[in-house]
């Protein structure tokens, strides 16, 4: 029989899809999904509740059939040579993966020795992520008094005991406090400069913003907007000054006075007294706001000049859309898939 080739991965991106589809009844999840990831980045993957991620990540790491199009992941075909792809690729989903019951050691032992690896290169590499992920002092603690953030670094390390050339992560840090999602911020980090291309799917902003190099956005099945995070803030103009107005009766009366200060049209947020105005000379334009806000006896708590962020970006790009389809399974489960 003639071996299975496969094609140059080098010569490729480290994930190609174009024009995939998964339909669930009459809902489609995706819709003409295109993604092209480039070798050794984190990508973002944004988009709001049922826009359709979690679907695109389930295709793309072979957990769920797609109804069109081409995936490929490392060069190889998601379709025709799935068993390929699965070890290529390492998976961290939105629940988590690892035995409660055991400990955090027992827990790598086993994800190595099922990935094929003989019993002594398993504990040492179980080794290795303990140390890796600073789970070295809970290393013989069951998992079942884990904090989250514990409990997430131990799920990405078991998907790295092959070290994989894309891992997916599909929204790691939810539910997770400052420190936790800091602290898996910086083993995501690690993971891509150790060479390992990430897919990073998330619905918190800042998360992007702090790891991704291109950001693509989701909605209705397909990605409506891909650039790098500070290009994707640029299409929104220039800079934002916020100023936060003591009273609040007086909110309308400063939009008025900083509209005339500046010659643009103010923006208000009433819950948090903050007077928004986009001004195209940055520092420049805070003086005439201060004298005008002034010689208007209005005070100010706090005036900040700022860049657009990406939750504007997102807003703008998304509306308040909720749900748009996303209705197929969100728990990246292969016993449930293979149901």
């Amino acid at each position: 029989m003639t071996p299975t080739t496969h094609p140059d991965p080098s010569s490729s991106p480290a994930l190609h899809a174009a024009g995939l589809c998964k339909r669930y009844g009459r809902a489609s999840a995706l819709d003409g999904f295109d993604l092209d990831v480039e070798r050794g980045t984190v990508h973002g993957l944004l988009g709001p509740n049922g826009a359709g991620k979690t679907t695109a990540v389930r295709a793309l790491a072979t957990l769920t059939t797609i109804d069109g199009g081409t995936a490929m992941i490392d060069g190889i075909d998601v379709r025709r040579h799935p068993a390929a792809v699965r070890e290529r690729i390492g998976l961290v989903g939105q629940f988590h993966a690892v035995d409660e019951a055991l400990t955090a050691r027992q827990n790598l032992v086993l994800f190595a020795r099922l990935s094929g690896i003989s019993k002594a290169r398993a504990r040492a590499r179980a080794h290795d992520l303990l140390d890796a992920f600073e789970l070295m002092d809970a290393a013989d603690r069951t998992v079942t008094g884990f904090s989250g953030g514990m409990r997430r670094r131990l799920d990405i390390a078991a998907s790295l005991v092959l070290t994989p050339a894309i891992l997916f992560l599909d929204e790691p840090t939810t539910g997770l406090d400052p420190r936790g999602r800091a602290t898996v911020w910086q083993a995501v980090r690690e993971i891509a400069a150790s060479g390992t291309t990430v897919l990073l799917t998330t619905q918190y902003l800042d998360e992007a913003d702090q790891l991704a190099s291109r950001v693509s956005v989701m909605d209705h099945g397909r990605v409506i907007a891909e650039d790098r995070p500070d290009d994707l803030k640029r299409r929104l103009g220039g800079d934002r000054v916020d100023a936060v107005i003591a009273e609040v009766a007086r909110l309308a009366e400063a939009v008025d006075v900083i509209g005339r200060a500046t010659g643009a049209a103010a923006s208000v947020d009433a819950d948090t007294r903050t007077v928004t105005v986009e001004v195209a000379d940055g520092a420049r334009a805070l003086a005439p706001i201060v004298r005008e806000l002034d010689a208007a006896g209005l005070a100010v708590d706090d005036l900040t000049l700022r860049r657009p962020t990406l939750d504007e970006v997102f807003l703008h790009l998304t509306g308040d859309t909720g749900d748009t389809g996303d209705t197929g399974p969100t728990a990246l489960d292969p016993v449930q898939e293979a149901r």
